[in-house]
Protein backbone atom coordinates (compact mmCIF):
# COMPACT_ATOMS: atom_id res chain seq x y z
CA UNK A 1 0.00 0.00 0.00
CA UNK A 2 2.84 2.51 0.70
CA UNK A 3 4.85 1.40 -2.00
CA UNK A 4 1.94 2.45 -4.19
CA UNK A 5 0.92 5.26 -2.62
CA UNK A 6 5.10 6.18 -3.33
CA UNK A 7 4.53 5.05 -7.40
CA UNK A 8 1.46 7.36 -6.70
CA UNK A 9 3.16 10.91 -5.40
CA UNK A 10 6.19 10.34 -7.05
CA UNK A 11 4.39 9.90 -10.47
CA UNK A 12 2.49 13.70 -9.47
CA UNK A 13 5.92 14.91 -9.16
CA UNK A 14 7.14 13.90 -11.65
CA UNK A 15 4.25 15.12 -14.41
CA UNK A 16 4.78 19.04 -12.18
CA UNK A 17 8.57 18.71 -12.94
CA UNK A 18 7.34 18.02 -16.49
CA UNK A 19 4.76 21.07 -16.37
CA UNK A 20 6.90 23.37 -14.78
CA UNK A 21 10.01 22.96 -17.52
CA UNK A 22 7.00 23.38 -20.16
CA UNK A 23 6.12 26.47 -18.97
CA UNK A 24 9.10 27.73 -17.96
CA UNK A 25 10.29 26.73 -21.90
CA UNK A 26 6.80 28.54 -22.89
CA UNK A 27 7.28 31.75 -21.41
CA UNK A 28 11.33 31.86 -22.13
CA UNK A 29 10.28 31.20 -25.61
CA UNK A 30 7.75 33.95 -25.60
CA UNK A 31 10.83 36.46 -23.92
CA UNK A 32 12.93 35.96 -26.26
CA UNK A 33 10.28 36.27 -29.62
CA UNK A 34 9.31 39.90 -27.97
CA UNK A 35 12.96 40.75 -27.52
CA UNK A 36 13.53 39.52 -31.38
CA UNK A 37 10.35 41.54 -32.46
CA UNK A 38 11.66 44.68 -30.62
CA UNK A 39 14.90 44.42 -32.26
CA UNK A 40 13.15 43.76 -35.49
CA UNK A 41 11.22 46.87 -35.31
CA UNK A 42 14.26 49.26 -35.67
CA UNK A 43 13.70 52.86 -35.23
CA UNK A 44 13.30 54.47 -38.97
CA UNK A 45 15.65 57.15 -39.32
CA UNK A 46 14.19 58.74 -42.50
CA UNK A 47 10.82 58.57 -40.83
CA UNK A 48 12.45 60.60 -37.68
CA UNK A 49 13.58 63.08 -40.15
CA UNK A 50 10.67 63.70 -41.74
CA UNK A 51 8.64 63.93 -38.35
CA UNK A 52 11.46 66.28 -37.42
CA UNK A 53 11.03 68.49 -40.39
CA UNK A 54 7.32 68.39 -39.61
CA UNK A 55 7.05 69.14 -35.52
CA UNK A 56 10.74 70.26 -34.73
CA UNK A 57 12.29 71.85 -37.61
CA UNK A 58 10.58 75.65 -37.16
CA UNK A 59 12.10 76.07 -33.55
CA UNK A 60 14.92 73.43 -33.15
CA UNK A 61 17.72 72.45 -35.50
CA UNK A 62 20.44 69.60 -34.41
CA UNK A 63 23.60 71.36 -34.13
CA UNK A 64 22.95 75.06 -33.25
CA UNK A 65 20.25 77.13 -31.11
CA UNK A 66 17.36 78.05 -32.61
CA UNK A 67 14.39 79.43 -30.95
CA UNK A 68 15.02 76.05 -28.77
CA UNK A 69 18.53 74.32 -28.04
CA UNK A 70 19.79 71.93 -30.91
CA UNK A 71 18.44 68.50 -30.43
CA UNK A 72 21.54 66.59 -31.18
CA UNK A 73 22.51 64.12 -28.51
CA UNK A 74 19.91 64.95 -26.54
CA UNK A 75 18.62 60.87 -25.87
CA UNK A 76 21.65 61.10 -23.68
CA UNK A 77 20.84 63.79 -21.54
CA UNK A 78 17.67 62.74 -20.36
CA UNK A 79 15.49 59.13 -19.42
CA UNK A 80 13.22 58.14 -22.77
CA UNK A 81 10.20 58.08 -20.77
CA UNK A 82 10.72 61.77 -19.62
CA UNK A 83 11.37 62.65 -22.76
CA UNK A 84 8.07 61.04 -24.36
CA UNK A 85 5.90 63.03 -21.33
CA UNK A 86 8.06 66.48 -22.03
CA UNK A 87 7.29 66.23 -25.62
CA UNK A 88 3.76 65.01 -25.58
CA UNK A 89 3.16 68.27 -23.32
CA UNK A 90 5.63 70.25 -21.65
CA UNK A 91 3.42 72.90 -20.10
CA UNK A 92 1.71 70.19 -17.88
CA UNK A 93 5.04 69.31 -16.13
CA UNK A 94 6.44 72.70 -15.74
CA UNK A 95 2.78 73.86 -13.88
CA UNK A 96 3.82 70.16 -11.82
CA UNK A 97 7.14 71.77 -10.33
CA UNK A 98 9.77 69.35 -12.60
CA UNK A 99 12.72 70.63 -12.11
CA UNK A 100 14.18 69.88 -15.32
CA UNK A 101 10.79 71.12 -17.05
CA UNK A 102 11.39 74.30 -15.61
CA UNK A 103 15.04 74.70 -15.95
CA UNK A 104 14.43 74.31 -19.38
CA UNK A 105 11.95 76.99 -19.83
CA UNK A 106 13.35 79.09 -17.55
CA UNK A 107 16.73 79.19 -19.83
CA UNK A 108 14.63 79.92 -22.94
CA UNK A 109 13.02 83.21 -22.11
CA UNK A 110 10.10 81.18 -19.81
CA UNK A 111 8.50 80.11 -23.53
CA UNK A 112 7.40 77.17 -23.33
CA UNK A 113 7.26 74.77 -25.92
CA UNK A 114 4.28 73.30 -28.13
CA UNK A 115 2.56 70.09 -27.16
CA UNK A 116 2.31 66.86 -29.66
CA UNK A 117 -0.22 64.62 -28.26
CA UNK A 118 -0.67 63.22 -31.31
CA UNK A 119 3.06 61.59 -31.65
CA UNK A 120 3.72 58.40 -30.77
CA UNK A 121 6.27 56.84 -28.62
CA UNK A 122 7.20 55.30 -31.30
CA UNK A 123 7.68 58.45 -33.50
CA UNK A 124 9.03 59.61 -30.86
CA UNK A 125 11.90 57.09 -31.04
CA UNK A 126 11.83 57.70 -35.18
CA UNK A 127 12.46 61.37 -34.12
CA UNK A 128 15.42 60.51 -31.31
CA UNK A 129 17.02 57.92 -33.49
CA UNK A 130 17.83 61.07 -36.63
CA UNK A 131 18.70 63.55 -33.67
CA UNK A 132 21.01 61.37 -32.38
CA UNK A 133 22.39 59.94 -36.20
CA UNK A 134 25.88 60.82 -37.44
CA UNK A 135 26.59 59.82 -40.67
CA UNK A 136 29.56 57.96 -41.47
CA UNK A 137 32.49 60.38 -42.99
CA UNK A 138 32.46 59.96 -46.56
CA UNK A 139 35.70 60.04 -48.09
CA UNK A 140 36.23 62.44 -50.71
CA UNK A 141 37.73 60.87 -54.29
CA UNK A 142 38.80 63.04 -56.50
CA UNK A 143 36.67 63.26 -59.66
CA UNK A 144 39.14 64.43 -62.14
CA UNK A 145 40.91 61.05 -63.30
CA UNK A 146 37.76 60.44 -65.43
CA UNK A 147 37.04 63.73 -67.20
CA UNK A 148 41.37 64.01 -68.06
CA UNK A 149 40.64 60.63 -69.26
CA UNK A 150 38.06 61.38 -71.12
CA UNK A 151 39.41 64.32 -72.33
CA UNK A 152 42.65 62.82 -73.20
CA UNK A 153 40.40 59.51 -75.73
CA UNK A 154 38.81 62.26 -77.37
CA UNK A 155 41.90 64.76 -77.83
CA UNK A 156 43.52 61.52 -78.86
CA UNK A 157 40.46 60.80 -81.90
CA UNK A 158 40.41 63.95 -82.68
CA UNK A 159 44.76 63.89 -83.44
CA UNK A 160 43.84 60.97 -85.25
CA UNK A 161 41.22 61.92 -87.29
CA UNK A 162 43.62 65.33 -88.35
CA UNK A 163 45.88 62.57 -89.59
CA UNK A 164 43.48 60.75 -91.62
CA UNK A 165 42.49 64.34 -93.28
CA UNK A 166 46.09 65.20 -93.81
CA UNK A 167 46.98 61.65 -95.17
CA UNK A 168 44.07 61.90 -98.13
CA UNK A 169 44.98 65.48 -98.54
CA UNK A 170 48.63 64.81 -99.26
CA UNK A 171 47.74 61.49 -101.59
CA UNK A 172 45.14 63.84 -103.55
CA UNK A 173 48.21 66.14 -103.91
CA UNK A 174 50.14 63.39 -105.62
CA UNK A 175 47.52 61.90 -107.83
CA UNK A 176 46.99 65.07 -109.21
CA UNK A 177 50.49 65.74 -110.21
CA UNK A 178 51.01 62.53 -111.17
CA UNK A 179 47.48 62.66 -113.80
CA UNK A 180 49.33 66.21 -114.56
CA UNK A 181 52.33 64.48 -115.91
CA UNK A 182 50.71 61.33 -117.36
CA UNK A 183 48.91 63.45 -119.59
CA UNK A 184 51.81 65.94 -120.71
CA UNK A 185 53.98 62.66 -121.63
CA UNK A 186 50.86 61.14 -123.86
CA UNK A 187 50.97 64.46 -125.44
CA UNK A 188 54.35 64.67 -126.10
CA UNK A 189 53.83 61.23 -127.52
CA UNK A 190 51.45 62.04 -129.90
CA UNK A 191 53.54 65.29 -131.05
CA UNK A 192 51.50 67.56 -128.93
CA UNK A 193 53.91 70.44 -127.80
CA UNK A 194 52.26 71.89 -124.66
CA UNK A 195 54.02 75.27 -123.43
CA UNK A 196 53.28 76.75 -120.47
CA UNK A 197 51.98 80.58 -120.85
CA UNK A 198 51.47 83.16 -118.41
CA UNK A 199 47.96 84.49 -119.72
CA UNK A 200 46.06 88.35 -118.21
CA UNK A 201 42.35 87.99 -118.02
CA UNK A 202 42.58 91.96 -117.94
CA UNK A 203 44.08 93.81 -120.27
CA UNK A 204 43.67 96.64 -117.60
CA UNK A 205 43.61 97.24 -113.87
CA UNK A 206 39.88 95.84 -112.00
CA UNK A 207 39.75 99.25 -110.67
CA UNK A 208 40.34 101.26 -113.45
CA UNK A 209 37.71 98.82 -115.83
CA UNK A 210 35.37 99.06 -112.70
CA UNK A 211 34.93 103.06 -112.37
CA UNK A 212 34.85 102.99 -116.47
CA UNK A 213 31.43 101.05 -116.30
CA UNK A 214 28.62 104.05 -114.63
CA UNK A 215 26.35 101.63 -114.25
CA UNK A 216 27.92 99.41 -111.93
CA UNK A 217 29.26 102.42 -109.86
CA UNK A 218 25.47 103.47 -109.39
CA UNK A 219 24.23 100.51 -108.48
CA UNK A 220 27.03 99.93 -106.27
CA UNK A 221 26.61 102.92 -104.76
CA UNK A 222 23.22 102.58 -103.87
CA UNK A 223 23.17 98.96 -102.93
CA UNK A 224 25.56 100.49 -100.04
CA UNK A 225 23.50 103.16 -98.92
CA UNK A 226 20.58 100.89 -98.78
CA UNK A 227 22.29 98.14 -96.57
CA UNK A 228 23.96 100.72 -94.71
CA UNK A 229 20.57 102.11 -93.70
CA UNK A 230 19.34 98.74 -92.62
CA UNK A 231 22.01 97.69 -91.00
CA UNK A 232 22.05 100.92 -88.89
CA UNK A 233 17.92 101.01 -88.29
CA UNK A 234 18.74 97.56 -86.67
CA UNK A 235 20.98 99.06 -84.48
CA UNK A 236 18.89 101.39 -83.29
CA UNK A 237 15.88 99.54 -82.78
CA UNK A 238 17.86 97.33 -80.40
CA UNK A 239 18.46 100.64 -77.88
CA UNK A 240 16.71 100.19 -75.07
CA UNK A 241 15.77 96.63 -75.46
CA UNK A 242 17.65 94.03 -73.00
CA UNK A 243 15.61 90.72 -73.58
CA UNK A 244 18.34 88.29 -71.71
CA UNK A 245 19.42 90.96 -69.40
CA UNK A 246 20.77 89.08 -66.26
CA UNK A 247 22.58 91.36 -63.93
CA UNK A 248 24.50 89.92 -60.94
CA UNK A 249 22.94 90.58 -57.70
CA UNK A 250 24.47 92.00 -54.27
CA UNK A 251 23.05 88.39 -52.55
CA UNK A 252 22.22 85.44 -54.98
CA UNK A 253 18.60 84.85 -54.86
CA UNK A 254 17.38 81.84 -56.56
CA UNK A 255 13.86 81.92 -57.87
CA UNK A 256 13.74 78.16 -58.62
CA UNK A 257 14.64 77.76 -55.32
CA UNK A 258 11.65 80.12 -53.40
CA UNK A 259 9.25 79.88 -56.16
CA UNK A 260 9.59 76.53 -57.79
CA UNK A 261 10.61 74.08 -55.40
CA UNK A 262 9.15 75.71 -52.28
CA UNK A 263 6.02 77.60 -54.11
CA UNK A 264 6.18 80.70 -52.45
CA UNK A 265 3.60 82.68 -54.37
CA UNK A 266 5.19 85.81 -56.65
CA UNK A 267 2.76 88.22 -54.57
CA UNK A 268 3.76 87.39 -51.26
CA UNK A 269 7.20 89.03 -52.03
CA UNK A 270 6.14 91.59 -54.99
CA UNK A 271 3.36 92.93 -52.25
CA UNK A 272 2.70 96.25 -54.14
CA UNK A 273 1.98 94.28 -57.67
CA UNK A 274 -1.61 94.58 -56.60
CA UNK A 275 -2.33 97.87 -55.63
CA UNK A 276 0.43 100.07 -57.56
CA UNK A 277 1.81 100.98 -60.35
CA UNK A 278 5.50 99.10 -59.52
CA UNK A 279 5.53 95.68 -58.21
CA UNK A 280 7.76 97.13 -55.62
CA UNK A 281 11.33 95.13 -54.46
CA UNK A 282 10.87 93.11 -51.48
CA UNK A 283 12.02 94.79 -48.34
CA UNK A 284 15.01 92.63 -46.01
CA UNK A 285 12.31 92.50 -43.38
CA UNK A 286 10.46 90.19 -45.97
CA UNK A 287 12.71 87.88 -45.92
CA UNK A 288 13.73 87.57 -42.77
CA UNK A 289 9.90 86.31 -41.61
CA UNK A 290 11.29 82.89 -42.83
CA UNK A 291 14.86 83.61 -42.38
CA UNK A 292 14.75 84.17 -38.94
CA UNK A 293 14.87 80.29 -38.33
CA UNK A 294 16.32 79.08 -41.95
CA UNK A 295 20.25 79.85 -41.41
CA UNK A 296 21.31 77.46 -43.91
CA UNK A 297 20.39 75.51 -46.37
CA UNK A 298 18.51 72.11 -46.10
CA UNK A 299 16.91 71.82 -49.49
CA UNK A 300 17.28 67.94 -50.57
CA UNK A 301 16.08 69.37 -54.69
CA UNK A 302 19.00 68.76 -56.72
CA UNK A 303 20.89 72.06 -56.95
CA UNK A 304 21.89 73.87 -60.42
CA UNK A 305 25.51 73.07 -61.63
CA UNK A 306 28.28 75.06 -59.97
CA UNK A 307 26.38 75.84 -56.59
CA UNK A 308 26.64 74.18 -53.54
CA UNK A 309 24.64 74.20 -50.20
CA UNK A 310 27.49 75.72 -48.28
CA UNK A 311 27.31 78.68 -51.17
CA UNK A 312 23.45 79.62 -50.54
CA UNK A 313 24.13 79.05 -46.63
CA UNK A 314 26.41 82.18 -47.29
CA UNK A 315 24.46 83.63 -49.13
CA UNK A 316 21.72 84.09 -46.08
CA UNK A 317 25.22 85.01 -44.21
CA UNK A 318 24.87 88.33 -46.50
CA UNK A 319 20.96 89.04 -45.84
CA UNK A 320 21.59 88.45 -41.86
CA UNK A 321 24.77 91.26 -42.17
CA UNK A 322 22.67 93.61 -44.09
CA UNK A 323 19.59 93.66 -41.37
CA UNK A 324 22.07 93.62 -38.69
CA UNK A 325 20.85 89.95 -37.44
CA UNK A 326 22.20 88.49 -34.23
CA UNK A 327 22.38 84.84 -35.56
CA UNK A 328 23.82 83.41 -31.67
CA UNK A 329 21.97 86.20 -29.14
CA UNK A 330 18.85 85.83 -31.82
CA UNK A 331 18.13 89.51 -31.98
CA UNK A 332 18.81 93.01 -33.82
CA UNK A 333 22.19 94.56 -33.62
CA UNK A 334 20.76 97.97 -35.12
CA UNK A 335 23.91 98.24 -37.45
CA UNK A 336 22.35 97.68 -40.93
CA UNK A 337 23.82 97.58 -44.10
CA UNK A 338 22.03 99.02 -47.73
CA UNK A 339 21.52 96.40 -50.49
CA UNK A 340 22.03 97.70 -54.14
CA UNK A 341 19.63 95.75 -55.66
CA UNK A 342 19.93 95.91 -59.96
CA UNK A 343 16.98 96.56 -61.77
CA UNK A 344 16.16 93.90 -64.27
CA UNK A 345 13.13 95.06 -66.03
CA UNK A 346 13.15 99.06 -67.19
CA UNK A 347 11.17 100.75 -69.42
CA UNK A 348 11.71 104.26 -71.19
CA UNK A 349 10.82 107.41 -68.88
CA UNK A 350 7.91 108.45 -71.61
CA UNK A 351 6.41 104.80 -71.14
CA UNK A 352 3.40 104.06 -68.28
CA UNK A 353 2.96 100.52 -67.57
CA UNK A 354 0.62 99.76 -64.29
CA UNK A 355 0.68 96.58 -62.03
CA UNK A 356 -2.21 96.39 -60.67
CA UNK A 357 -4.48 97.09 -63.53
CA UNK A 358 -2.80 94.10 -65.52
CA UNK A 359 -2.54 91.59 -62.40
CA UNK A 360 -5.51 92.58 -60.26
CA UNK A 361 -8.18 93.63 -62.65
CA UNK A 362 -6.84 92.04 -65.82
CA UNK A 363 -5.72 89.07 -63.86
CA UNK A 364 -2.68 88.37 -65.68
CA UNK A 365 -0.14 85.63 -64.63
CA UNK A 366 3.30 87.31 -63.88
CA UNK A 367 5.03 84.21 -65.91
CA UNK A 368 2.80 86.34 -68.84
CA UNK A 369 5.71 89.07 -69.08
CA UNK A 370 7.86 87.84 -66.92
CA UNK A 371 8.53 83.64 -68.35
CA UNK A 372 8.67 80.99 -66.19
CA UNK A 373 10.48 82.82 -63.05
CA UNK A 374 9.83 79.35 -61.33
CA UNK A 375 12.57 77.73 -63.02
CA UNK A 376 14.99 80.70 -62.79
CA UNK A 377 18.30 80.36 -61.07
CA UNK A 378 19.34 83.78 -61.38
CA UNK A 379 16.40 86.40 -62.48
CA UNK A 380 16.57 87.90 -66.17
CA UNK A 381 14.56 89.70 -68.62
CA UNK A 382 12.22 86.85 -70.83
CA UNK A 383 10.20 89.83 -72.98
CA UNK A 384 11.76 91.96 -75.15
CA UNK A 385 9.25 94.37 -73.45
CA UNK A 386 8.94 96.56 -77.03
CA UNK A 387 6.21 98.60 -78.10
CA UNK A 388 5.42 96.00 -80.99
CA UNK A 389 5.13 93.26 -78.19
CA UNK A 390 3.02 94.87 -76.24
CA UNK A 391 0.75 95.89 -78.60
CA UNK A 392 0.36 92.41 -80.15
CA UNK A 393 -0.49 91.61 -76.65
CA UNK A 394 -3.52 93.56 -76.51
CA UNK A 395 -4.64 92.70 -79.53
CA UNK A 396 -4.55 88.85 -79.16
CA UNK A 397 -5.38 89.21 -75.48
CA UNK A 398 -9.26 89.47 -74.86
CA UNK A 399 -10.76 90.61 -71.89
CA UNK A 400 -11.78 88.32 -68.89
CA UNK A 401 -15.18 90.13 -68.21
CA UNK A 402 -16.99 87.18 -66.26
CA UNK A 403 -17.74 88.07 -62.80
CA UNK A 404 -16.02 91.70 -63.74
CA UNK A 405 -18.06 94.20 -62.93
CA UNK A 406 -15.75 97.12 -63.64
CA UNK A 407 -16.40 95.78 -67.49
CA UNK A 408 -19.78 94.72 -67.94
CA UNK A 409 -21.51 97.70 -68.63
CA UNK A 410 -18.46 99.20 -71.80
CA UNK A 411 -18.18 95.14 -72.88
CA UNK A 412 -22.25 95.28 -73.41
CA UNK A 413 -22.41 98.21 -75.83
CA UNK A 414 -18.76 97.36 -77.22
CA UNK A 415 -19.77 93.82 -78.41
CA UNK A 416 -22.68 95.41 -80.14
CA UNK A 417 -20.39 97.85 -82.00
CA UNK A 418 -18.11 95.49 -83.37
CA UNK A 419 -20.50 92.47 -83.48
CA UNK A 420 -18.67 90.27 -81.34
CA UNK A 421 -18.99 88.01 -78.06
CA UNK A 422 -16.02 88.46 -76.98
CA UNK A 423 -13.38 92.11 -77.16
CA UNK A 424 -9.63 92.01 -77.52
CA UNK A 425 -8.22 94.81 -75.34
CA UNK A 426 -7.48 96.75 -78.52
CA UNK A 427 -11.29 96.71 -79.63
CA UNK A 428 -11.48 98.31 -75.96
CA UNK A 429 -9.52 101.26 -76.66
CA UNK A 430 -5.39 99.29 -75.64
CA UNK A 431 -4.15 100.84 -78.67
CA UNK A 432 -4.77 104.34 -78.00
CA UNK A 433 -1.67 106.24 -77.66
CA UNK A 434 -2.76 107.99 -74.67
CA UNK A 435 -3.30 104.69 -72.81
CA UNK A 436 0.53 104.32 -71.91
CA UNK A 437 2.27 107.11 -73.52
CA UNK A 438 2.22 110.73 -71.30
Amino acid sequence: MKARNYNNYKGKNNVLFVKNVIKNFVAFFLLLFSSLSAHSQDVDISKGKSLFNANCAACHKLNKNLIGPALAGVSEKYEREWLYTWIKNSSAMIKSGDERAVAIWEEWNKAAMNAFPQLSNEDIDNILAYTDYVPEPVAVVASTAAPQATGTNSSFSQDIVLVVLVIVLVVLIVMLFLVNKTLRAIAANNGIHVEKRETKIFSEPVWKLFLKNQFLVFSSVVFLLLSSAYFAYGWLMQIGVDQGYMPVQPIHYSHKIHSGANEIDCQYCHSSARVSKHSGIPSLNVCMNCHENIAEYNGDEDLEKGYTKEFYTNEIKKLYKAVGWDEEARQYTGETEPVKWVRIHNLPDHVYFNHSQHVNVAGIECQTCHGPVEEMEIAYQHSSLTMGWCINCHRESEVKVKDNDYYTKIHEELSKKYGVEKLTIAQMGGLECGKCHY
